[in-house]
């Protein structure tokens, strides 16, 4: 076992910002939505932190952007230019974690410093760190601002389709943030990626 200085600073810094933004997000959101299903706090508080924590992940996205968009670390998003390549570490990886696992057979996946990411999870987050995420910080300032922005809503399809994916983003991210831990308790003990991402360093196994 030796260890591997596989997460920045800066990276680790986004990370918990995100997480904790994420899980302030989706219970001011329940309320704002659901108003009697959480009463953590009134109807405005709720909007007011809601929208203030939005805007703190929106910065906090565009520093993960510019960070790995002026570094060499953006080569850990790069994705596999071979289907067939991509396609088999993929069942790889699903064969480990639905049977493998249980086996206590060998994680396929070996981490370096710019191969951090499975296959599995590196078609994740390049959907959800390109895709959903733009999504839904997009749909947020539209739905901030309704009048402000009101010819980009009507351009979007108007404010229920707006709105509507807005809150399909929000369910997607909902499941996320407890399927992200489960899979991150996966490591050789539950706690080494959790301990990865305060200290940089990962404990990868000789081979």
């Amino acid at each position: 076992m030796h260890k591997l200085f596989v997460h920045p600073l800066p990276v680790r810094v986004w990370h918990w910002i995100n997480a904790l933004g994420f899980v302030v997000m989706i219970a001011t959101g329940i309320q704002i939505r659901y108003i009697g299903l959480i009463d953590l706090v009134s109807f405005k508080p709720a909007v007011e932190v809601h929208n203030a924590v939005g805007f703190v992940l929106i910065a906090n996205f565009f520093g993960w952007f510019l960070f790995y968009l002026f570094s060499d670390k953006i080569r850990v998003y790069l994705p596999e230019l071979s289907p067939a390549k991509h396609f088999a570490a993929s069942f790889r990886q699903l064969k480990f974690y639905g049977y493998g696992i249980f086996k206590g057979q060998p994680n396929p996946h070996h981490v370096s410093v710019y191969h951090k990411f499975n296959a599995l999870q590196s078609m994740t987050y390049q959907i959800v760190m390109l895709l959903l995420v733009p999504i839904q910080c997009f749909t947020g300032v539209l739905l901030w601002d309704v009048e402000r922005f009101q010819s980009a809503i009507t351009l979007a399809g108007g404010l229920r389709v707006v709105d509507t994916v807005h809150v399909l983003v929000f369910i997607f991210f909902a499941g996320f943030i407890f399927i992200h831990p489960y899979l991150a308790s996966l490591g050789h003990t539950w706690s080494a990626h959790f301990k990865a991402m305060i200290t940089g360093y990962e404990e990868v196994e000789d081979e």
